[in-house]
């Protein structure tokens, strides 16, 4: 038999389910794109500037990043995941120290993830408010049929 997650032991039921928030799924989505960003960037850096770094540093340095962009997605609900997120979008405009264009992709990434945090905020208030308004309404309408 499998192993119960937390959330499977502790449901009843009746319970309502918990909602995901939106602000963390848009910052997710941003900062696996900037994982497989900085996993190319790694090997055109390696294409490119071979003869200056030597590959082993070139490639560890790389993929220890690409962990560390896709390991945050799993603190964004923490109240610093959202920090660290903005620290890699300064480390990814940074990586155009080495490869140029990454200014303006750590840039455009950059400006994604402010997009993706602010209207993820925004979507969640605004999914928050709805729940309280349809819980104020159930309770004053105790007859109507539920969904």
């Amino acid at each position: 038999m499998a192993k119960l997650t937390k959330a499977q032991r502790e449901w009843r039921p009746g319970m309502p389910r918990k909602r995901r928030s939106t602000k963390v799924m848009f910052a997710s989505t941003v900062l696996l794109l900037e994982a497989f960003v900085v996993l190319f960037g790694t090997l055109t850096v390696f294409g490119l500037r071979r003869d200056e770094f030597p590959p082993v540093l070139i490639f560890s340095v790389g993929i220890a990043l690409c962990l560390v962009y896709a390991f945050t997605c799993a603190v964004l609900t923490k109240p610093w995941g959202v920090a660290l997120g903005w620290i890699l979008q300064i480390v990814l405009i940074l990586t155009g120290i080495l490869e140029p264009a990454m200014f303006l992709v750590g840039g455009l990434f950059a400006l994604a993830w402010w997009y993706g945090i602010r209207t993820g905020i925004r979507i969640d208030r605004e999914a928050a408010q709805r729940e309280r308004d349809q819980a104020a309404w159930d309770a004053a309408h105790p007859d109507a049929p539920s969904n």
